[in-house]
């Protein structure tokens, strides 16, 4: 029985992701910066730890309280909706604390124990906004592309130990906490001077339109683990599939 850690387990992609390798037999080592036993079903396989991974202590005792595990999914992030000009720098480096410094904290961490055993997966969770650019995500899509680049990059870099990693790129998500966490930041973000363009981008987000749901990334994930064949980037959704696939075009 294979174990998977996987950081962000509160809520979305990552709670989904849990539960779905828990129904098929793994051991799963959910992580939050709270642990919430009552989001996830009962079972003898399943271990909650607490995890900051923009804190260097946190990580450490989240890895030696862990063990030895097999596959690492870096989920945990932050949005943040906003035009540049209205962004202090401070929320800025919030943003890339998390999104960005903190997948590549996490990956360091269990690369020693990858490398030693000659085997490991990575699994890093992005946004198809890194292939398809909008307004008021800069930011946000800047922390994101900065993990594309990373894991194409690292795939190369650990293939010569047997360790494997791959990138899932999700599309909109209407239920997850991106919005909630997004709004929250949103107040300074949106400048006078950018009202009239937030005004028609929320509006063509409320138009109905294909979503991603938070199974299709556990089942992207479950691909990246469990399929040695799968390519680097994966997209998870109904509406990053079809983005992926004209950009291949």
């Amino acid at each position: 029985m294979k174990t998977l850690l996987i950081t962000g387990c509160s809520s979305g992609f990552g709670l989904e992701t849990a539960k779905y390798f828990l129904a098929r037999n793994w051991k799963v080592i959910a992580t939050m910066r709270t642990p919430n036993q009552e989001i996830l079903p009962a079972s003898p396989h399943l271990r909650l730890l607490a995890l900051d991974v923009t804190d260097a202590d946190s990580i450490r005792q989240a890895i030696e309280a862990a063990g030895p595990i097999d596959v690492l999914v870096n989920n945990a992030g932050i949005g943040l909706l906003g035009a540049l000009e209205g962004l202090s720098m401070s929320t800025i480096r919030e943003i890339f604390e998390t999104n960005t410094f903190g997948t590549m904290a996490m990956t360091q961490a269990v690369l020693p124990q990858f490398r030693q055993r000659q085997a490991g997966v990575i699994v890093n969770v992005t946004s198809t906004v890194t292939l398809k650019s909008l307004p008021l995500l800069s930011v946000y899509t800047a922390s994101k592309a900065a993990i594309n680049a990373f894991t194409e990059s690292l795939a190369l870099e650990l293939e010569q130990f047997n360790i494997r990693v791959s990138l899932v790129l999700p599309g909109r998500a209407p239920d997850t906490r991106f919005g909630e966490n997004a709004s929250s930041r949103m107040e300074q973000g949106i400048h006078p001077a950018y009202t009239d363009l937030a005004q028609q981008i929320f509006s063509e987000w409320a138009e109905p339109a294909p979503v991603t749901e938070a199974a299709d990334v556990a089942e992207a994930i479950w691909r990246a683990v469990t399929e040695p064949s799968t390519a680097v980037r994966l997209a998870a959704g109904a509406d990053a599939v079809a983005l992926f696939e004209s950009r291949q075009k």
